[in-house]
């Protein structure tokens, strides 16, 4: 009988428990289907990677490997570089970078590798992160002058390329399949109103791409006499046909180099900014029309805004200052008023260009360097090569004085010019 009892209430036990852990099961799986858009975790880049030319453009063009871990004693110091080889490894300029969406490979461009008759896309393998290796190096027949990535879903790539085969216009829109193969360069019949794309953004599931024209490439050489012919629009596109649907002109904005459409946006608008204006613009991707809504010459008069990010939620927008030495956060939740939140000064001579936010959004990185042809041309913003992080907060930008990364001294073969980035 005392046996008896014992295992009732052994079993009354052990029924509460199986209860009580169901309740606290159901309780968990209620709470991830009352939010089944809950993104996963954002992961934690370890390297940076850093797209960079010899200053001297004697040894070959690499791709610098960063200690990014924050915990790491080596935080922000070079890990390796991994140097082109064969043929056509110097004199390519480098300028923007893109990761593929599985992280193995990183795409980068030659701006100026057209002047040597070079090929100017470049495919490296990050697959290990610590120790890349240069796969290979394409070269458009129809486009030159590469500028920005934009990685597809399949693995491959589309790069805005800003000139014609000899640097003039048109240029081109190539894409690469994810074996690194050319597939097609669009459109079949570009405009000829001046159409050199250098900004890219995509919202896949509007069925919308836009590019933003900047200059006519060949006029930034001494070899063409006159002034640069800088542009001002953006193209709006059918992403999956890859073709014009409508322009946006934007007279007197002088040099279009970015634009980016705002994620979640319903209206499918985005912003640019024109460098020589100084204005940032509000596009309205399905009337073709843009707007003023912010004047950078409040901040810095002739302070050349170029590069833009946006965070995930299409509330903050970052934008370089190049002459001027700042980067501009914006609240952008009322897409119409931008709101500046903190200009962030990197001093005199830094000349902030190329800019990428980590995946989790908490840190941006910023490269001072924006070009020079040298003798060959009429574009000499050097800036001082150095590489910044900023701590982003809702609404600050703080610079993270432990990464301090000098290109004049990073590497041994002597001082470089970095451009593009990119983590993993």
């Amino acid at each position: 009988m005392t046996w008896l009892k014992l295992n009732k209430a052994m079993f009354l036990t052990l029924s509460l428990l199986l209860v009580a852990g169901g309740l606290y099961s159901l309780s968990k799986t209620n709470s991830s289907v009352a939010n089944p858009s809950a993104p996963p975790a954002a992961r934690t880049e370890k390297y940076l990677f850093v797209w960079a030319g010899d200053q001297a453009r004697k040894s070959p063009d690499f791709l610098a490997v960063v200690n990014f871990d924050e915990k790491s004693a080596d935080y922000g110091k070079v890990v390796t570089t991994a140097p082109l080889t064969g043929t056509g490894t110097t004199w390519n300029e480098p300028h923007h970078v893109g990761l593929s969406r599985d992280g193995r490979v990183l795409a980068c461009g030659g701006l100026l590798s057209v002047l040597k008759g070079q090929k100017e896309v470049f495919f490296f393998d990050v697959s290990n992160a610590g120790a890349p290796k240069f796969i290979s190096s394409a070269d458009p027949p129809e486009s030159a002058i590469a500028d920005e990535f934009y990685p597809l879903a399949d693995g491959g790539f589309l790069v805005t390329m800003m000139g014609g085969a000899q640097g003039h216009h048109p240029g081109r829109i190539a894409e690469f399949s994810k074996d690194f193969k050319l597939t097609a360069e669009y459109p079949k019949a570009p405009p000829d109103d001046g159409f050199n794309p250098h900004g890219i953004s995509v919202r896949p599931e509007m069925n919308l791409m836009v590019t933003s024209d900047f200059i006519c490439p060949s006029t930034t050489l001494h070899a063409v006499p006159g002034d640069l012919e800088l542009r001002g629009g953006v193209r709006v596109w059918n992403f999956k046909d890859r073709t014009i649907v409508r322009s946006i002109k934007i007279p007197g904005a002088g040099g279009t180099i970015d634009v980016r459409l705002i994620p979640g946006d319903g209206k499918g608008r985005g912003y640019t900014a024109g460098m020589g204006a100084g204005q940032l613009y509000l596009l309205d991707t399905q009337s073709g029309t843009a707007k003023a809504v912010f004047d950078f010459n409040s901040i810095a008069k002739g302070g050349w805004p170029q590069l833009m990010r946006m965070t995930k939620d299409g509330k903050r927008l970052f934008v370089t200052m190049n002459m001027a030495g700042k980067v501009v956060m914006f609240d952008t939740t009322n897409p119409e008023q931008p709101k500046v939140l903190k200009v962030l000064d990197l001093g005199a001579n830094s000349g902030p260009h190329y800019l990428a936010l980590t995946e989790d959004e908490k840190r941006l990185v910023i490269t001072d360097y924006f070009l020079n042809e040298d003798d060959a041309g009429k574009v000499h913003a050097e800036g001082d090569h150095k590489i910044h992080v900023a701590k982003v907060t809702a609404n600050d930008l703080m610079l993270d004085s432990r990464f301090q990364l000098d290109f004049n001294k990073a590497v041994a073969s002597g001082p470089a010019r970095p451009h593009g980035v990119a983590f993993k």
